[in-house]
């Protein structure tokens, strides 16, 4: 039997007491909000506190899970020799509690930004659709099937 592959990425909207929303600038997809793979034997907050940190400087609490994602469709990845496997993603709503901004291998830049600003400063088109789910969060979790090869496109969605 071939066990699947799929890779487990976490994400986060995290506030600060302004009100405003924390985003990394990354070299190749542009503004989002931090996140990132999770590490064999690494469970979900810890991966993602993990994440904002390396990527963001930021300390963060993580509260609520907002969505679960699937990509399904693998593709050839940056590197051009390897396929990237399909991946589900969970995105969480947190709030900033410390440390000093700074950019990283992964962002290079980082700020915070007004809620309102959010959604036209991201361009990748499935990241903009998961920070709107989290800035219109209400309680109940969204699940959301989608390719991003050739263009993105939704295939199923549904709250759960």
């Amino acid at each position: 039997m071939n066990f699947p592959t799929h890779i487990v990425a976490v994400a986060g909207l995290i506030i600060n007491d302004d009100k405003k929303i924390l985003l990394v600038k990354n070299p190749i997809s542009g503004w989002e909000f931090p996140g990132g793979q999770v590490e064999n034997g690494e469970n979900l907050i810890e991966a993602l506190k993990r994440e904002i940190e390396e990527e963001s400087g930021a300390i963060a609490n993580i509260d609520s899970l907002v969505g679960v994602y699937s990509n399904v469709q693998s593709y050839m990845g940056w590197d051009g020799v390897s396929y990237t496997p399909t991946k589900v993603i969970l995105d969480f709503i947190g709030r900033y509690v410390g440390g000093d901004l700074h950019t990283s291998d992964e962002s290079i830049e980082v700020g915070w930004f007004e809620k309102e600003n959010v959604l036209q400063i991201i361009e990748n088109e499935n990241l903009k659709d998961r920070a709107r789910d989290m800035l219109e969060f209400h309680g109940k979790v969204i699940y959301r099937v989608y390719e991003t090869k050739p263009v993105y496109s939704v295939k199923s969605e549904r709250y759960i």
